[in-house]
Order: C-alpha cells, then sequence, then structure tokens
C-alpha cells in the first residue's frame, strides 16, 4: 500500500523544511521531507490535542 503524504501549504520547499503527515490506519505517520527515512507514529487523538494546542499558541514560544 503507497503511503500518501501531505504537507502544508504553509510549508517552503525551498528551504527543505516541510513537516509531512499520512494517515495509516488508526495512526498517522509525521516526518520531515528533509530526514524522510525517520518517521513518527502517534494517533489521531494525539495528533488533534497537539494541533488544537498549536492553533491556540501553546507552542509559539518554540519558534
Amino acid at each position: 500500500m503507497e503511503i500518501k503524504w501531505q504537507k502544508s501549504s504553509f510549508s517552503t520547499d525551498s528551504e527543505g523544511n516541510c513537516l509531512e503527515l499520512a494517515p495509516q490506519g488508526d495512526e498517522v505517520l509525521v516526518r520531515e521531507s528533509d530526514n524522510p527515512n525517520m518517521i513518527v507514529t502517534t494517533t489521531k487523538a494525539k495528533l488533534a490535542a497537539f494541533l488544537a494546542g498549536a492553533k491556540a499558541g501553546e507552542f509559539d514560544h518554540l519558534i
């Protein structure tokens, strides 16, 4: 089965700083486009909680 990676439209190809995500069953795969062999697996619920925190600005101090 082919993995269909998706990246944000806010990612820039020129600098290679893209996070890519792909659904796989009940989980979500996450990788960096410049290091595609390192893949992190998480659940949809954990990703949803992280995205909610990101939208609320909880991680803004890291950038």
